[in-house]
């Protein structure tokens, strides 16, 4: 989850946590970034770049590990708030070509010749981007029904005003609250919302982490999502007469639980929604030919048991033996 490990397997020497523990103590992801193509290996004695991601700011940044250092092996380059991609280096010297970006900032080439002491931008994609209203992503947090500590991402209007009350859009598909620092282009989607395009139109955005259990995937959503959606509610700038929800495929499963389960929505939109467990259950997909039965039992559904075993664990996480409870305004896209 955090470090980076060295293990001999033929056991000659003990297992050693090359990045010394701090991944799991600063809850930083340490992740091995190779800069050359055809690489195969990593020799014993060389300097490695190593990708870090706080998994408590959500900064984004790299670290390098050096073992001929005999203390302070592990260093800190960088750690900021933006996300740090196709990282290219040159060959025989430490120029470093990288993009970097944000939700306000496109993501533009950039170049360090002194591992990040400084940084040159070498583009300038996207100067339109000034003409427009664009929006503020903060980290909200808050605490399931079930009592599972949560976190989500709000994105605020540009001019946000907290003397104002804005409409709110809850949009979900597992955790997103990693994607802080991650730029969104406004663009056509092929089910999902675009977080800038409404952030620019005075809405809210909110987008809540979920935390699943096994056996009970519509009760987990709605033990997150709706908790969530009533503890923002609570600040006096949302409209909470005025939230929706919206989901695609997963996200759009729970758009069509939650809308049997409460009214609190004014309006939903779920994007090709699988509404019935018991049905889909024996569905094959489609390019892999796999059955879908793993993907209920195991996989993202979560039930944890086959159909037979018990089919009331199917009916109870299908919404459309519920249908009969729906009150809120459904737009289905498939």
């Amino acid at each position: 989850a955090y470090d980076i490990w060295k293990i001999d397997l033929k056991r000659n020497f003990k297992s050693q946590n090359i990045t010394e523990g701090l991944g799991r103590k600063d809850s930083v992801t340490f992740r091995y970034v190779s800069t050359e193509k055809e690489k195969r290996f990593v020799k014993p004695d060389e300097q490695l770049l190593l990708h870090a991601f706080d998994n408590k700011t959500k900064e984004y940044g790299y670290y390098t590990y050096n073992p001929k250092q005999k203390k302070q092996k592990i260093k800190k380059l960088i750690l900021d708030k933006y996300y740090f991609s196709s990282i290219t280096k040159a060959e025989n010297s430490d120029v470093i070509l990288f993009e970097k970006s944000n939700f306000n900032t496109s993501p533009d080439l950039y170049v360090t010749t002194n591992w990040w002491k400084t940084s040159k931008k070498l583009t300038e994609i996207n100067p339109q981007m000034d003409d427009y209203k664009w929006g503020t992503p903060e980290l909200f947090s808050w605490t399931s029904f079930d009592g599972v500590p949560l976190q989500g991402l709000v994105y605020k209007p540009e001019d946000f005003d907290e003397t104002k009350k804005y409409p709110v859009i809850i949009y979900f598909y597992e955790k997103h609250s990693d994607n802080l620092y991650r730029y969104m282009p406004p663009a056509p989607s092929a089910s999902i919302i675009n977080i800038p395009f409404f952030s620019s139109r005075n809405y809210i955005v909110f987008s809540p982490d979920i935390h699943y259990n096994v056996g009970q995937p519509g009760k987990d959503a709605y033990n997150s999502i709706v908790a969530g959606a009533e503890a923002l509610a609570k600040n006096s700038w949302v409209d909470k007469e005025n939230m929706a929800i919206q989901g695609q495929s997963w996200g759009g499963y729970q758009v069509a639980y939650l809308i049997t389960q409460t009214d609190m929505f004014k309006a939903a939109g779920a994007g090709a929604p699988v509404s019935n467990m018991t049905s889909a259950y024996g569905g094959i997909r489609w390019e892999s030919g796999r059955s879908r039965q793993i993907q209920y039992e195991k996989g993202q559904s979560r039930l944890g048991i086959t159909l037979n075993e018990s089919p009331q664990t199917y009916i109870d996480n299908s919404p459309l033996f519920f249908v009969d409870r729906v009150n809120t305004p459904l737009l289905i896209m498939h």
